[in-house]
């Protein structure tokens, strides 16, 4: 199967032409959230990001099987393989099991996905239901010679491995640097070096969470969990892995390093990293406390919100920036996307009702092609949505009757929107977005009506206010002989 779809392989941090290893059928792991609290908008962006991805090649009829992980053991509060297991410091405060705490998180982020339209995975595999084949392969790992046990703890050894692999390829960074780095630890850790990470951690007498092995009881590390599950839902060499860029080190670079250690080969042809969602240009997140989750995005329920935004707002505002660059939270680009999405599905209102003549005026293929153009250069769906604005505004230009569209080329038009925005895209007009165009109507046109009033009675200051007040609200008005139009732009 040949397509023209080229993808930004950060493993040779360039954009390269996506060729499955065994077409028709792709497979793409994605990273998933650790469940431990509500899902925050930091977590929409992989999400909707790799939905669009798993869309996109169903579009293009690969068999795509798509498998997103759900981390539910083993993330330690520090990277550094110290600390207490998230979930289980969680489960303390709220006096719950741990896995109540796995459970209920786990319903609000599919509740929160649900809601942005994102496609369930294929598979969706837990981590803690996969104890024994982390451990076949921590046991694998240490017959190979690349990791040690100490106090029944497993450690990957990283300087073993660098001298016959190069661990840092997909991160940049060098063994060297790193051993510097981290110097000032060498003391504080049972690992031969800092810089070693962890296959198997002996548990504390504390730790709740914990499961029989050879070394001890004790629980997996984190970074082993998806290369256990990726190999085992999508063999030793699969297509695509992804995840936030906040992923790249340590976790994507110590699942290269594992699985090469384990199985003698590189599991993954294409790495690809979405950047992350900013506030005031710090990254979203748990652990710095600024983040917002996302059903106080959808209720406006928090102090850093003028007004509640849509599920689908809030997934056109992730899409309305390439997935690779930053971007940063603001009220005003939300409610920005807002009106933007309302002016998208307005105009395919609008191409539903258009008249047909016997000939076109317009030109269809040249839309089509800069459509699939942007989306085949890297998803790039910022450049992809320009050119359904253009397509939107001649769409009003035959509305208005300074251009003409006959059959063919309308359902051409109908069939271009229909499978970029709704089956590509994933956008939805919700009720929530028919009710917000509707109440909009009705009151545009209440106004407008006694905008009418005022200019019979002469009263044009407040005839103007009114309008301009409108303008400003993102509505174009236009005066006619019996009566008005407006549209929003």
């Amino acid at each position: 199967m040949n397509t023209n779809l080229y993808i930004y392989n950060t493993l040779v941090r360039k954009k390269v032409k996506f060729e499955a290893i065994n077409p028709p059928f792709v497979g793409i792991y994605v990273c998933g959230p650790t469940v431990y609290g509500d899902s925050h908008l930091g977590h929409a962006r992989p999400a909707i990001t790799f939905d669009v991805l798993f869309r996109y090649l169903k579009y293009l009829a690969y068999k795509v099987r798509y498998v997103r992980n759900i981390t539910d053991v083993g993330h330690l509060v520090n990277d550094a393989d110290e600390g207490e297991d998230k979930i289980v410091r969680k489960a303390k405060l709220e006096k719950l099991e741990p896995m109540e705490v796995v459970q209920q998180y786990t319903n609000s982020y599919h509740r929160d996905m649900e809601q942005l339209n994102t496609l369930k995975p294929s598979i969706e595999p837990h981590a803690s239901g996969h104890i024994l084949e982390q451990i076949e392969m921590a046991e694998q790992i240490i017959d190979n010679g690349f990791a040690y046990q100490i106090n029944g703890s497993v450690y990957f050894d990283v300087e073993k491995y660098s001298k016959t692999n190069e661990y840092g390829k997909l991160s940049g960074r060098v063994l060297e640097d790193l051993k510097t780095n981290t110097r000032s630890l060498d003391r504080q850790s049972e690992k031969k070096n800092p810089f070693d990470f962890a296959l198997w951690k002996k548990a504390a007498p504390e730790h709740i969470m914990r499961w029989n092995s050879k070394w001890s009881e004790g629980f997996p590390g984190w970074h082993l969990e998806c290369s256990v599950m990726g190999i085992k839902y999508l063999g030793k060499k699969f297509d695509i892995h992804g995840g936030g860029l906040d992923l790249l080190f340590p976790h994507h670079e110590c699942e290269i390093a594992q699985s090469k250690a384990a199985n003698g080969t590189d599991t993954v042809k294409y790495w690809m990293h979405n950047n992350l969602i900013t506030i005031d240009g710090q990254k979203m997140s748990k652990s710095l406390g600024n983040f917002i989750v996302l059903n106080d995005v959808f209720t406006g329920n928090n102090k850093r919100l003028e007004q509640a935004y849509s599920p689908q707002t809030v997934r056109f505002f992730i899409l309305q920036a390439h997935y690779r660059n930053p971007l940063d939270f603001s009220n005003k680009a939300l409610k920005a996307s807002e009106k933007g999405l309302m002016r998208l599905f307005n105009g395919i209102d609008t191409l539903n009702k258009l008249k047909t003549e016997k000939n076109s005026t317009v030109e269809i293929n040249n839309i089509k092609e800069k459509c699939f153009a942007a989306i085949n250069d890297d998803l790039n769906t910022p450049i992809l949505i320009s050119h359904l604005f253009d397509g939107i505004r001649m769409i009003n230009s035959i509305h208005a009757g300074k251009e003409k569209i006959n059959q063919k080329d309308k359902l051409e038009l109908i069939k271009l929107y229909s499978d970029i925005v709704f089956d590509i895209l994933g956008l939805k007009k919700t009720k929530q977005e028919k009710l917000t165009n509707n109440v909009s109507a009705e009151l545009v046109n209440l106004i407008l009506n006694t905008r009418l009033e005022a200019k019979k009675n002469r009263n044009f200051a407040t005839a103007d206010k009114i309008r301009n007040e409108l303008n400003k609200l993102g509505f174009v008005i236009k005066d006619k002989k019996d009566g008005f139009e407006w549209e929003k732009k």
